[in-house]
């Protein structure tokens, strides 16, 4: 029996035009899957980690224990880049302070050729040498090892009979790499510091993150030149971002005889699933794609003794800490030294307190036996002036070499290697560099619900999310004269696609460039294109309207990407090229693709590898990667820059190739965006 409809179409047009949901907000820009790309970074993480749990329960002998670590080891350097040759540490004392049992020496020493390195030596007195040795690595304290917590777990082992060094990081203490002439920091301290010059550094397929460790090997290197220090007891900790460093340390150097990093440990899906971002060092590219979580670098030092320090109270998740243990816990079993791993949970927020502190030191008298117990000595804390190796308290006033003039000098170095690429040679390039996949067929897609008087150029627009993978949509509009409810017409060959800067229904209402390609294609099909992670789907992640945040939810989703081995812009650019598939699904066979912005880097990739783009046109595109990398101050966005590109081509060459579709560029932009 057949039923009259229980809302006719009539009946529905009065309704939207008596509540038009337009007119709620109409300045604000529609975002309806706003949790779209965090939830799909969540499936792939946790399919990694399944992935990886599912190897590590083959495990059951010793034999299987080494081999397992020896792969693990493998990934690790594949991870965190190469290393580059050990070069003379021209490490020099630049001044000496005594107290009652131990005197601190302020060291200098360079990393790498003109990189200068400040750290001060803890040396105990009325000692019988050699004693064991400590390398402590700073947390996110502006002022480095100078730093309360840092002090006080140098001069704690110090006084218990260590010798300890103990180094500032990059962008903190006396090493700010961006500085004025005064030596004040211009970009900010710490995590502003590292984002900044890590995120450049991922064009010349660098990683900061070996930057640090790096510096942590060769204040190893200095350490052991020591005669004070017993060679074989040698130690590493460190807390939050010094736990960090801890931790890729143990899995990078194999002469540490025993580890206690704080404050860091948890798994990869932990952070992601509670939004925590984390600097462009605690991101190391493949690492995921690789197997490997927080766990992996620990065992590297396996079965030697290790104690996991963490926080009840952290923002370092309890549960990826306790998750790590047990998975270590069984590789030290299988080894037959399950008593080398221990952990302790204190139960105050983040921080090397004393607490934490006292366990490091009742793990390593146990190691060593230079010393009973694990009670803190009493402490007193220094100014930071009186523990300065430099005379201003910046190695830049010594002429320290800036990281950013290496980034420089590795780009310019690349450029002069790089042969011009073109035709297939390109293409094939660019596919491998943004870790493209295989496509195939036409995509599934919703038509959504339309919004009334948006204010487009045309009266109508309907809205299509195109799956362009499992869980991810690109938001397309079609505008048309009237209204359509249903897929896209047949039967006209040329099209336009737009893919947006930064909302493509903002820019549909608002960018010139939008009605003069509309005015110019009078006729032409016109439809426009939010990619994920913008528009429609900007993430509301990652704390209240963080998106533009150097910390972020667009740098937090373009930092998984790296760790997937599947970069933001290939993401991107996938999108695009399944939105061409499925207008080639309705016979659009000849596209006019206009880019602005952000998109125009997606854009240009998708408009060179796809035969369908026989017309292009960019607004404010980035004239080139080079131009960043060897720029001091630079405005592109993490999401925006391409891991390794310059290795092997630069946009310039893909520009290039494009002029043979008839591009235009408007208003392209340098590296200051």
């Amino acid at each position: 029996m057949d039923h009259a409809p229980l809302f006719s179409r009539r009946d529905w047009l009065l309704a939207a035009s008596a509540f038009p949901l337009a007119a709620q907000a109409p300045q604000q820009p529609l975002n309806r899957f706003p949790r779209m790309v965090h939830e799909y970074f969540v499936r792939r993480v946790r399919e990694a980690e399944a992935e990886s749990l599912r190897l590590k329960s083959t495990i059951r002998t010793a034999g299987d224990a080494e081999r397992y670590l020896a792969s693990i080891k493998e990934r690790i350097r594949l991870a965190m880049g190469p290393m580059p040759e050990r070069t003379p540490l021209n490490a020099r004392v630049t001044g000496t302070v005594e107290r009652d049992t131990y005197r601190i020496e302020k060291v200098i020493f360079e990393s790498r050729p003109g990189f200068l390195v400040t750290a001060n030596l803890y040396v105990p007195k009325g000692r019988s040498f050699p004693l064991p040795g400590v390398v402590g690595s700073c947390g996110h304290s502006v002022n480095g090892k100078c730093g309360e917590t840092y002090q006080a777990f140098s001069q704690g082992l110090a006084r218990q009979g260590y010798v300890v060094l103990i180094f500032d990081p990059i962008g903190q203490g006396e090493r700010f790499q961006y500085t004025d002439a005064q030596l004040q920091p211009r970009r900010g301290t710490g995590t502003r510091e590292h984002l900044y010059a890590g995120n450049q550094q991922v064009l010349t397929g660098e990683f900061f993150g070996g930057w640090r460790a790096w510096d942590g090997i060769r204040a190893l290197d200095y350490l052991l030149t020591r005669p004070e220090v017993d060679r074989r007891h040698v130690g590493i900790t460190g807390n939050s971002g010094g736990g960090t460093m801890s931790t890729w340390l143990c899995g990078l150097e194999e002469r540490w005889t025993m580890a206690a990093p704080s404050c860091f440990v948890t798994t990869f899906r932990r952070n992601l699933e509670n939004e925590l971002p984390a600097d462009t060092e605690q991101c190391p590219p493949r690492a995921i794609a690789l197997g490997l979580d927080h766990d992996d670098f620990i065992a590297a030092m396996a079965p030697k003794p290790v104690i996991l320090l963490g926080k009840e109270r952290d923002y370092f998740d309890a549960r990826g800490f306790e998750e790590s243990y047990w998975r270590l816990k069984r590789l030290w079993g299988m080894l037959g030294k399950e008593e080398n791993l221990a952990k302790f949970m204190g139960p105050t927020p983040h921080g090397y307190s004393q607490e934490n502190r006292e366990a490091m030191y009742g793990w390593f008298n146990r190691v060593t036996g230079v010393a009973q117990g694990s009670a803190e000595p009493n402490l007193t804390i220094e100014k930071d002036e009186t523990l300065w190796c430099t005379p201003r308290g910046q190695v830049a006033g010594l002429q320290s070499k800036p990281l950013y003039s290496f980034t420089r000098g590795r780009s310019e170095e690349l450029r002069a290697k790089r042969r011009p690429l073109v035709g297939a040679a390109l293409r094939e390039a660019v596919a491998g560099t943004l870790r493209l996949p295989r496509r195939e067929g036409a995509p599934d897609f919703r038509i959504l619900r339309p919004f009334q008087k948006r204010g487009y150029p045309e009266a109508f627009a309907t809205p299509y999310a195109v799956e362009t993978e499992p869980g991810i949509q690109a938001l397309v509009y079609r505008l048309s004269a009237e209204r359509h409810d249903s897929r896209p017409a047949r039967g006209m060959k040329r099209a336009v696609l737009y893919v947006s800067h930064r909302s493509a229904d903002t820019e549909l209402r608002e960018e010139p460039l939008v009605r003069e390609i509309h005015k110019a294609e009078r006729g032409v099909p016109f439809y426009a294109c939010d990619v994920r992670g913008i528009g429609e789907s900007q993430p509301d992640t990652c704390g209240e309207n963080s998106f533009e945040s150097p910390y972020g939810s667009d740098y937090f989703y373009a930092a998984h990407a790296l760790m997937l081995h599947f970069p933001y812009p290939g993401q991107r650019t996938h999108d695009i090229l399944r939105v061409l598939d499925w207008l080639a699904g309705y016979e659009h066979e000849e596209i006019h693709l206009v880019a602005k912005g952000w998109g125009a880097i997606p854009g240009a990739f998708a408009a060179l590898l796809s035969p369908m783009v026989r017309q292009v046109t960019l607004k404010n595109a980035l004239t080139s990667y080079s131009e960043v990398a060897e720029s001091e101050e630079y405005g592109w966005r993490l999401s925006s820059l391409v891991p390794g590109v310059l290795e092997s081509f630069d946009l310039p060459d893909v520009y290039r190739e494009l002029e043979s579709k008839q591009l235009r560029q408007a208003e392209p932009l340098g590296a200051r965006a």
